[in-house]
């Protein structure tokens, strides 16, 4: 039966690398109908692909430029150098002669590096130059004694700084310099905060208001006792601007001096590089393409580059790539010899990554680019680009315009009809000239009092007010609010585009599945298979909640999990000895400190296993462990066989083997399986055909699952070395190869990265409120599938869509639109695929929310509507690039933040109701009133319009901001941005209780002292003043 192609090592394997994709590829997913012109998955990498493949150095669209160079003094440009990486392409690799063409086509040298003296360079390298030079090298692969010693450092020499030199270098291929961002002042940051619609609109009115307030305060007499406030009113809007620009303006600040003090992080400092033979310290700001450099443990990467030689380099690009796993490097030398011999490539990878971190081995690679051409520096770059308005702000935009005009329009009318009333009152009018202007001018003042009145003074305040509480509500749900305005973006989010490693899962490997003997296992679903039938009360266990494809000949599927309490108790406690000491001391992991808390350090299959025998085997440390056992032959583990093994001494005086490793290669050393793990007396079973291919089954569900499968085996012997296998070298120790035959299988495991609790919830949570979540992952395609399909993002049935970064970015802008809609899962992306997705997703119109916690994630999140980063395991580009940070890393509270951001627009849409309700009615009351009045008067007095504009809306908006969320607001599909701000049943409202408000304020204005009984007879006490009384009803 065939297996799929997972991970079947104990040493996690490198990521495979691709090849430019063939337009005859096949899709991956089920047949949906989409151009012809898509395929999802590139074809599979092979020596022969590489060789023929004429693509390899074709510009990506967008990127040309960078293939373009005046008077290029080298054989290659800085756009091809840049297709070795994004995705890593041996294609790329091969198509530039390999090393020997990179040391030709830079003009350097792998032995001595680059000339300390080098400036303008002579003359010119061509491209075919180049690639004659990887033909006619005949360098030796294997590695030369003493190459691979740690740099000295004090014999390094510091660079001489001369701006100088490398003229040519630097004119092509830039310096590892990123330019100066420049950070904004506070007042600039201000004026960029004060220059919204609406507290323009409001300026101008209260520009306005305060000239005619002071010209009524001062220009004109008062009755004995009138308060002389006019003025007021253009004072307390101009308070009310003041106090929404500074809280904007600070909020601003304080991001801008995270963004200095993060960059304060990454001062400058010193590497080893090689240059006119000698190891020599230089700024990593001078580090130049075509530089030979050192890589030692612990080094952060500060360019990107190709292997020259190297010995056991591993590196850790979790943070660059998504990468969970450590990535083993090979020479360039020997990619290129095995793609010449035509071997097999795919676990070969060459290529040096800037923002990556050596975890092992010492070694040499060859620059290849700097700056803002390295992967690092693109990703700092697109940091750089300016936010956009959030879609509510565009919406207020839009209404401060329209209340404009409508309040612009309602003045000029009344100023109109107020002016024809007053030209045909002129006539025979007893008023002195001084009165008549008087009179006009307060036809002018009633007419701007209309326009203050319109404008919603209280909004900005209201929204500032709404999110301001939101964001401290949000805290306690773990969303910490770096961007104010991005709480209510988040309200009417369409999608989701989710990392996979650290958000979905926990970003640790633990072991989920095992399979004991015949018949003891756990895990969350259990399969049985007519093929094993006749192996009785034997099962299956997977981890699943739906199966990824289906197996040969299912027959029942039992739904009932395993729980890994119940799965112990099957087993007696010599079965659980035997179990706890395969695991402990067949195992080069040890116990250490990271972070103040006590865990496990080594692969992450074998701490998955230990983290296993501590939860439930109850294992002491493993120091007293090991000490208490006597440990006679250890075999390390080798990727050429993909096993390890160790030989206990027994109590009993003879001999025990542990062995584990890859599970369908240590199943065919078995001859013998663990009988009853229940019994108290352990015995041993012969291996059957039946019982293989059960166990085949068992191997081939795990793996459908990308589970990891490890086979645990053991053998008892009566002396050590066994006669017929005594090492030829070591006469007290054995030839294991020889001997390792005939073993007992005690169980497999299957080890995977879980899913965090609550993901599945949360992922059907946001798709029942509208929101399309997808996956975006660097890692490969089997793995992001499963994941995807275990949570419930990918969605076959629904004709859901999987497919890989390199295929994607190739896209038309037409095939692009029409597979959008139903990709769900976009695996061995790389940052610029993200990026691009989002950039297309917001140009649809959708409101786009990521989640992200590696430098490779930082691009699409600041290109994201609402970018969230992981609190814990985020790394500091990461949390600077995003709105909001989750503090405890786990999508669930992504729902909370969606909760909190449709509350936050909920409770603006409910000022924005009253207020409007309010302001309508205000308007219509003093154009009636107005031109009603003999003396043009409105019955709104300043005073009572600044309680209106401000104090009562104030208070109102406090009110409604603070209604916190329930979970019923989730059950309404997300706003798209296109749709308005004021809804049909809004406008039911507004009009229907501006009505209301109206015909009673007309109703008291125009028929008051009848209903009252109120008579306004001059010089009779209280008749003034009860007019004055009914106005201010």
């Amino acid at each position: 039966m065939a297996k799929p192609d997972v991970e079947k090592g104990l040493e996690p394997e490198p990521n495979t690398l691709s090849v430019e994709p063939s337009r005859n590829d096949e899709s991956i997913t089920q047949n949906t109908k989409l151009p012809a012109a898509i395929h999802h998955k590139e074809k599979e990498i092979t020596a022969e692909g590489i060789l023929h493949d004429t693509e390899a150095l074709t510009p990506d669209p967008g990127t040309e430029h960078l293939f373009e160079v005046q008077n290029n003094s080298f054989a290659f440009t800085p756009g091809q150098l840049s297709k070795f990486l994004n995705p890593k392409s041996l294609s790329a690799f091969y198509a530039v002669g390999g090393v020997a063409g990179l040391e030709k086509g830079l003009r350097s040298n792998i032995t001595s590096g680059l000339s300390s003296g080098e400036t303008t360079l002579d003359g010119t390298v061509g491209f075919e130059d180049a690639k004659a030079a990887a033909s006619s090298s005949t360098r030796e692969v294997g590695p030369k004694p003493g190459l691979f010693a740690r740099a000295s450092t004090t014999k390094s020499m510091p660079a001489k700084k001369n701006d100088g030199l490398f003229v040519d270098r630097k004119r092509v291929f830039a310096d590892n310099r990123l330019p100066d961002k420049k950070t904004k002042s506070l007042l600039e940051l201000a004026w960029i905060t004060y220059n919204d619609k609406v507290l323009i609109l409001l300026t101008i009115a209260a520009v306005v208001s305060l000239a005619l307030g002071l010209y009524q305060t001062f220009g004109q007499k008062h009755e004995p006792g009138e308060a002389q406030v006019e003025w007021v009113e253009g004072v307390a809007i101009m308070i009310a601007i003041i106090i929404v620009v500074v809280v904007g303006t600070l909020n601003d600040w304080q991001k801008e001096r995270q963004f200095v003090k993060l960059n304060k992080k990454k001062e400058d400092r010193t590497v080893k590089v090689i240059r006119s033979g000698k190891s020599q310290e230089v700024s990593i700001y001078d580090i130049m393409v075509g530089d030979v450099m050192h890589l030692e443990p612990g080094d952060m990467v500060p360019v990107d580059g190709i292997l020259i030689k190297g010995h056991s380099i591993k590196c850790d690009e979790s943070s660059a790539t998504g990468e969970s796993d450590l990535i083993k490097k090979t020479s360039g030398d020997e990619v290129y010899r095995a793609i010449e011999a035509g071997e097999d490539v795919k676990k070969l990878d060459p290529f040096i990554l800037s923002g990556s971190k050596m975890a092992e081995g010492v070694g040499t690679f060859m620059v290849t680019a700097v700056g803002v051409n390295s992967t690092f520096g693109k990703t700092m770059m697109t940091l750089r680009e300016d936010s956009e308005a959030t879609p509510l702000q565009q919406k207020l935009n839009v209404l401060a315009e329209y209340i404009a005009k409508l309040g612009g329009a309602a003045a000029l009318l009344l100023f109109v009809v107020l002016f024809i009333k007053f030209l045909a009152q002129l006539k025979g009018s007893p008023l002195t000239p001084s009165e008549k202007g008087q009179n006009f001018l307060q036809i002018f003042i009633v007419s701007v009092t209309v326009i203050v009145v319109a404008v919603p003074e209280g909004l900005p305040l209201a929204v500032t007010l709404a999110l301001a509480f939101a964001t401290t509500r949000m805290l306690k749900d773990n969303n910490l609010v770096r961007v104010l305005k991005s709480c209510e973006t988040m309200g009417n989010a369409t999608t989701v585009c989710s990392d996979k490693t650290g958000t979905l899962t926990e970003n640790k490997m633990t072991m989920v599945a095992a399979t004991i003997g015949h018949k003891t296992q756990f895990g969350k679903k259990a399969y049985a298979m007519d093929k094993i039938k006749s192996l009785s009360n034997r099962e299956v266990s997977n981890v699943g909640t739906e199966e990824t494809e289906k197996l040969s000949q299912p027959s029942t599927e039992i739904e009932d999990a395993v729980p890994a309490a119940d799965f112990l108790s099957k087993l007696s406690a010599e079965a659980k000895y035997l179990l706890s000491q395969s695991v402990v001391l067949n195992s080069t992991a040890f116990e250490g400190d990271i972070d103040g808390r006590q865990t496990f350090i080594g692969s992450k299959t074998e701490t998955a296993l230990l983290e296993f025998a501590r939860t439930h085997l109850a294992i002491g440390p493993l120091s007293e462990e090991r000490s208490n056992a006597t440990i006679v032959q250890a075999v390390p583990f080798d990727s050429a066989v993909k096993y390890m093994a160790c030989v206990v001494k027994l109590s009993s005086g003879g001999f025990r083997v542990y062995a584990k490793g890859a599970s369908e290669i240590l199943l065919d050393k078995c001859t013998n399986i663990l009988g009853d793990p229940s019994s108290a007396t352990l015995t041993e079973t012969a291996l059957t055909s039946e019982d293989s291919a059960a166990l085949n089954n068992i191997i081939s569900t795990y793996a459908s699952r990308t589970l990891r499968t490890i086979a645990l085996l053991y053998k008892d012997y009566e002396s050590w070395p066994p006669a017929d296998g005594v090492s030829a070298e070591d006469s007290t120790q054995a030839d294991f190869k020889v001997i390792f035959h005939d073993m007992t299988l005690l169980g497999i495991v299957g080890i995977k990265d879980p899913l965090r609790k609550g993901v599945p919830e949360a992922v059907k949570d946001c798709q029942n409120a509208g929101v399309f979540v997808r996956m975006v992952t660097g890692d490969n395609v089997q793995t992001a599938q499963a994941i995807a399909e275990e949570c419930g993002i990918y969605t076959p049935k629904s004709g859901g869509i999987v497919m890989e970064g390199p295929v994607f970015r190739k896209l038309s802008k037409k095939d692009m639109d029409a597979t959008i809609p139903k990709l769900q899962v976009l695996a061995r992306s790389s940052p610029e695929d993200k990026r691009i997705l989002v950039k297309r997703l917001k140009e649809l119109g959708e409101t786009v929310a990521v989640t992200g916690d590696g430098t490779n994630d930082a691009p699409a999140l600041k290109m994201a509507d609402i970018g969230f980063s992981m609190g814990i395991a985020g790394t500091e580009v990461a949390k600077e690039a995003s709105a909001i940070i989750v503090m405890d890393d786990n999508f669930a509270s992504i729902v909370k933040a969606l909760m909190w951001g449709r509350a936050v627009n909920d409770a603006v849409k409910k000022f924005l109701q009253f207020q409007l309700t309010v302001n309508i009615t205000a308007v219509l009351l003093t154009f009636v009133s107005a031109v009603a009045s003999s003396d043009e008067e409105s019955v709104l007095s300043p005073v009572q319009l600044l309680w209106v504009n401000l104090i009562m809306d104030t208070f109102a908006a406090l009110a409604l901001a603070t209604d916190p969320p329930t979970r019923t607001i989730l059950n309404r599909k997300p706003e798209k941005k296109s749709a308005p701000l004021i809804t049909l049943n809004m406008w039911k409202m507004i009009i229907g209780q501006a009505i209301f408000q109206l015909a009673v304020t007309f109703t008291l204005h125009f028929g008051g002292k009848q209903i009252f009984g109120y008579e306004a007879v001059p010089g009779v006490e209280g008749g003034g003043r009860e007019m004055e009384q009914l106005k201010t009803m």
